[in-house]
C-alpha cells in the first residue's frame, strides 16, 4: 500500500488512522444487513479524500467516528502477543507524522466513508473499534515495510502463522533485536580489529640479512647457528640461480645440497644426545643469468646449535655464487596452516553472510594474516606487504575503467543494446545465449576483466530495454567469459603462467599445442553449459518485478490476513469478524491470479510485438556523440590490438597494465574532458582495493604455508594410488583439487604454486607421469573453478562491482546458486575429456 507523508507533526502519544467502517451500534455486535447511517464528512487535516463509490458487503454505510486512547498503542499490540513490528510504527514519538492511505485496493469502499481519530493512548477503545468493524472495511495505515518485516515473525517452521505463547521469555521488538545484533557486531569486529592490530605492534619487522657465499665441489661452506627457546622451526632461503622442482634433463643434472644438523633431545634413556641430519636438494638452472629465491622449514628439535652445511656438485670445478638467511619461526607448520584456514575461512563468513562489505572483509583477513605472521616471528615489512600487490592488475582495471567511463557518455551502450534487440527478436533466452556466446568468444582472445568490463555495461542497458532482471544475466555472463578464457593460453591468468613456463616449453608445451587442446575441451564445456544454463534459470524470475498493482495487492493480502489472525474467537461477534476477514482474503486472492494471469499474456504479446517496440526504442536510444564515439573505438581499437601484439610479438615491452593505462591518457587527452571528478567517480575504487587486500591477504596464507601444503597433500595422495591407475588418479584430483581450491582462494598463487609441485611428480623416478597431462588438469581445474564462488575469479569481483554501482548488484548467494552447479559440470566434463584423450587415447 502506500503511504503518502503529508509533512504534518503530532504531538507525542497522536496517531491518525484512516478507518472505513459501518455504522454498528457500540452495544451491538454486527448490525443487521440493509440498515443504513448517515455519513457526517469533516475536513480533517491531514487526512485524505475519501475512496470513490463502489458497493458494500455488508450493505451498511459508513460514518465518522473519533476515540480518545490514552495508553501506548505500541505497548498494547506488544502485550496482545502481535508478533509484527507494527509497535515500532506506533510508538508515541514527536517526529510521528500523519499518513495518507492511498491504496488503491480500497476503492470498493462508500465514498461517503469517513475517517477515525483515535487520539491518546487507550488501547480498548482501538480493539473494541476494530472488532466492530467489517472485514472489507479495516485497513490500517501501516508502513509496508513493517508488514513485509513482521511476516517472518508470524511464520512457523513449516511456513505456518502463529502467535507466541503468553510471557514468551526473551521477546524483543524486531527493532531492538535489529540494535542488538548490530551493537554486538560492531562491539566483536571492533574487538577483533585491536587484537590483531596490538598482536601485530608487538613484534618488529624481520628483515631477512643475506649472506653472501660461493660454493664449488671443492669448497664448501659451513655455520652454526644459535637456537632459541620459543623457537620451532627454522626457515633457511637460499637464492641464485636455482631451479624448483626436479632437473629439467635427466643424467645431467648440478644440484647444491643442504644440511642441516642438529641434537636431539636427550632423554631419561639416553646419555648422549643423538645427532639428526636433514638433508635439502636444490637444482641449478642450466642458465646462470636467472635468479629464484627458494626456501625450506626444518623442525627445531632443541636448544642445542644448529650447523648449516651448504656443497655443490657440479660437473666441472666451479664457484657457484649463492645468497642465504635463515630466521626461526615460532609455530610449527601444522599450526601455520589451521590459523590459515580459520582466517580464510572467516572472510568467507563476513562475505557469505554480507556481515560487512566484501572489501572490508578482505581488509579484515589481510591485517589477521599479517597478524599471524608477526606472532610467529615471520612479520614482513610495509615494503615487502606492498610488493605482494600485483599493481599490473589494478592499473589493467584502473586503466579500463577509465577508458568504459568515457565510453559512456557517447550513448554507445544504448545502441548496442538496442541493436542486440533487434538481432534477437524479443526472445529473451536467444539474447542470453548470444551474449553469453559473444562473451566466451571475446574472453578467449582478451583478458577477462576487460571483456566484463566492456560488456557488462551493455547488458544492463539491454536488460533494462527489455525489462529483464540484469542480475541473473550478468552472472550467465561473467560465467562463460570465464569458460571462454580458459580455451587459450592468453585468456587467463592461469594459461599464461602455464604457458611462460619455461621448463614447460622444453617439454613442447608451447602455444600452439596448448590452445589447440584446451579449445577442443572448453568446446565440449560450452555444449554442456548452454543447456545447463536453461535448466538452472527454468524458474527464475527474469522479468523485473511485477506491476505496483499487483506488488500492493499482494501486501493486501497479508494485511488482511495479519487482521484475521490477531482477531481471539473469543465470541460470536468476534468469530463472525475473523470469517469476514478470511472471505475478504479469498476474494483478494481471486483478483490476485486475474491480474497476474494478466500480466504475463502482456508480456509475451510484448515480445510477439518487437517490431513495434525496436522502432520506439531506436528513436529513444542514439548515439549522443558521434565526434567522441569515433575517438573512443579508435583508442579502444588500438588498445585491443596491443593486448593481442603483446601476446604474440615479446618485442614490445609493455605490459597490460602500461597498455590500458596508456590508452585511458591518450583518450582523456582526445576528449578534452574538463570535469575530471565526473570520469573518478565511476571508477570501482572499493574493487580496486578488494583486489589489493585479496593480494595481500593470498600471499599472506601462502607465507603462512596453506598453499605449499595443499601441493604437498594432492602429491602424497597421487603417489598412493597404484601405478596402473596413477594417471587416472592424477587427474581427477588435479582437477578437483584445483578447482575447488581456486574458487577459494586466488588462481593465480595457486598455479605459480602448482607447477612446481607437479613437475617434481612427472620427474619423480617412483611416480613416472607425464607432466602435459597434470598440466592440462591444472589449466582447467584453475579456470572453470573460479566460477564456484564470487571471489573465485578476478571477473566475477569486477562484474559484480559494476553491477552495484549501476543499483543491481547481486550477493554472494546470488552468484553461488548459479556459478557453483555451472563449475560442478564444466569440471566433469573437462575431467572426462582429459581422461579420454590421455588415458584411453593415451596422447601423452
Amino acid at each position: 500500500m502506500h503511504l503518502e507523508n503529508k509533512g504534518v507533526r503530532l504531538p507525542s502519544g497522536v496517531l491518525a488512522m484512516e478507518l472505513h467502517q459501518t455504522l454498528i451500534p457500540t452495544s451491538a455486535g454486527l448490525r443487521e444487513p440493509g440498515l443504513e447511517g448517515h455519513s457526517n464528512r469533516r475536513p480533517q487535516h491531514g487526512i485524505s479524500r475519501a475512496d470513490p463509490p463502489s458497493p458494500d458487503p455488508s450493505g451498511v454505510a459508513g460514518q465518522s467516528c473519533q476515540a480518545l486512547v490514552d495508553q501506548d498503542f505500541g505497548s498494547f499490540l506488544a502485550e496482545q502477543r502481535y508478533c509484527s513490528p507494527a509497535p515500532q510504527f506506533f510508538s508515541s514519538r514527536s517526529e510521528d507524522a500523519c499518513f495518507t492511505e492511498s491504496t488503491p485496493l480500497l476503492r470498493n469502499s462508500s465514498q461517503e466513508n469517513g475517517c477515525c481519530y483515535f487520539r491518546g493512548n487507550n488501547p480498548e477503545a482501538v480493539l473494541s473499534s476494530s472488532r466492530r468493524m467489517p472485514a472489507d472495511h479495516l485497513e490500517a495505515a501501516i508502513p509496508e515495510a513493517s508488514w513485509e518485516s513482521g511476516l517472518a515473525a508470524w511464520a512457523g517452521p513449516s511456513g505456518e502463522r502463529r502467535e507466541l505463547p503468553v510471557g514468551a521469555p526473551g521477546r524483543l521488538r524486531p527493532s531492538r533485536l535489529r540494535r542488538c545484533v548490530r551493537w554486538l557486531k560492531v562491539t566483536g569486529l571492533f574487538v577483533f580489529v585491536v587484537v590483531c592490530s596490538i598482536s601485530f605492534s608487538l613484534y618488529p619487522d624481520q628483515g631477512k640479512f643475506w649472506q653472501l657465499l660461493a660454493v664449488s665441489p671443492l669448497e664448501s661452506y659451513t655455520a652454526n647457528l644459535s637456537s632459541r627457546a620459543d623457537s620451532t622451526l627454522l626457515q633457511v632461503d637460499l637464492a641464485g640461480a636455482l631451479e624448483v622442482g626436479g632437473p629439467s634433463r635427466p643424467g645431467g643434472e648440478e644440484h647444491i645440497v643442504v644440511e642441516v644438523t642438529q641434537a636431539e633431545a636427550a632423554g631419561s634413556r639416553r646419555r648422549r644426545p643423538q645427532q639428526v641430519t636433514h638433508n635439502w636438494t636444490v637444482f641449478l638452472n642450466p642458465r646462470r643469468s636467472d635468479r629464484l629465491v627458494v626456501s625450506r622449514t626444518f623442525e627445531v628439535l632443541s636448544r642445542e646449535t644448529v650447523s648449516i652445511s651448504i656443497r655443490a656438485s657440479l660437473q666441472q670445478t666451479q664457484l657457484v655464487p649463492l645468497l642465504m638467511a635463515h630466521q626461526y619461526l615460532r609455530a610449527s607448520v601444522e599450526a601455520q596452516v589451521t590459523v590459515a584456514a580459520a582466517i580464510l575461512a572467516a572472510v568467507y563468513v563476513l562475505i557469505i553472510f554480507e556481515i560487512v562489505h566484501r572489501t572490508l572483509a578482505a581488509m579484515l583477513g589481510s591485517l589477521a594474516a599479517l597478524a599471524a605472521l608477526a606472532v610467529i616471528g615471520d612479520r614482513p615489512s610495509l615494503t615487502h606487504v606492498v610488493e605482494w600487490i600485483d599493481f599490473e592488475t589494478l592499473a589493467l582495471l584502473f586503466g579500463m575503467m577509465i577508458l568504459v567511463a568515457v565510453f559512456s557518455e557517447t550513448g554507445f551502450f544504448d545502441y548496442c543494446a538496442v541493436k542486440a534487440y533487434r538481432l534477437s527478436r524479443g526472445r529473451v533466452w536467444v539474447m542470453i545465449t548470444t551474449l553469453c556466446l559473444i562473451a566466451a568468444i571475446l574472453s578467449a582472445f582478451l583478458d577477462n576483466v576487460t571483456t566484463c568490463l566492456l560488456f557488462t555495461p551493455v547488458t544492463i542497458r539491454l536488460c533494462e530495454v527489455l525489462n529483464l532482471d540484469p542480475r541473473q544475466v550478468l552472472i550467465a555472463e561473467v560465467i562463460f567469459t570465464n569458460i571462454g578464457g580458459a580455451a587459450t593460453a592468453i585468456g587467463d591468468p592461469p594459461n599464461v603462467i602455464i604457458v611462460s613456463n619455461q621448463e614447460l616449453r622444453k617439454m613442447g608445451l608451447d602455444f600452439v599445442g596448448f590452445t589447440a587442446h584446451m579449445f577442443v575441451g572448453i568446446c565440449f564445456v560450452l555444449l554442456f553449459s548452454f543447456p545447463l544454463l536453461r535448466l538452472l534459470l527454468w524458474n527464475r524470475k527474469l522479468h523485473n518485478k511485477e506491476p505496483s498493482e499487483i506488488v500492493e495487492l499482494k501486501h493486501e493480502i497479508h494485511v488482511w490476513r495479519l487482521t484475521a489472525q490477531r482477531i481471539s474467537p473469543a465470541s460470536r461477534e468476534e468469530t463472525a469478524v475473523r470469517g469476514l476477514l478470511l472471505g475478504k482474503v479469498l476474494e483478494l486472492q481471486q483478483l490476485l491470479a486475474r491480474q497476474l494471469h494478466t500480466f504475463h499474456r502482456q508480456i509475451s504479446q510484448e515480445d510477439k510485438n518487437w517490431e513495434t517496440n525496436i522502432q520506439e526504442l531506436e528513436r529513444k536510444h542514439r548515439i549522443s556523440d558521434r565526434i567522441l564515439l569515433a575517438k573512443c573505438l579508435t583508442v579502444l581499437g588500438f588498445v585491443i590490438c596491443m593486448f593481442f601484439l603483446n601476446s604474440f610479438f615479446p618485442g614490445i615491452h609493455l605490459d597490460l597494465g602500461w597498455i590500458a593505462i596508456l590508452g585511458a591518457i591518450w583518450l582523456l587527452i582526445l576528449a578534452d574532458i574538463h570535469d575530471f571528478e565526473i570520469i573518478l567517480h565511476r571508477v570501482e575504487w572499493a574493487t580496486l582495493l578488494f583486489f589489493a587486500a585479496l593480494f595481500v591477504l593470498m600471499e599472506a596464507l601462502a607465507q603462512l604455508h596453506l598453499i605449499d601444503y595443499v601441493g604437498e597433500q594432492t602429491a602424497l595422495l597421487i603417489k598412493v594410488v597404484p601405478e596402473d591407475r596413477r594417471l587416472t588418479a592424477a587427474i581427477v584430483l588435479v582437477v578437483w583439487v584445483s578447482a575447488i581450491a581456486s574458487s577459494l582462494i586466488d588462481n593465480i598463487p595457486f598455479t605459480a604454486t602448482m607447477i612446481p609441485v607437479l613437475l617434481s611428480l612427472s620427474r619423480d623416478p617412483e611416480v613416472s607421469l607425464p607432466a602435459p597431462p597434470l598440466l592440462y588438469a591444472l589449466a582447467l581445474g584453475a579456470c572453470l573453478g573460479g566460477n564456484g564462488t564470487l571471489i573465485g575469479a578476478s571477473a566475477n569481483v569486477v562484474c559484480a562491482g559494476v553491477a552495484e554501482q549501476h543499483g543491481y548488484g547481486f550477493s554472494f548467494m546470488d552468484f553461488f546458486r548459479l556459478g557453483f552447479p555451472m563449475m560442478i559440470v564444466s569440471c566433469t566434463v573437462g575431467m572426462c575429456y582429459l581422461l579420454v584423450t590421455h588415458v584411453v587415447m593415451g596422447w601423452n
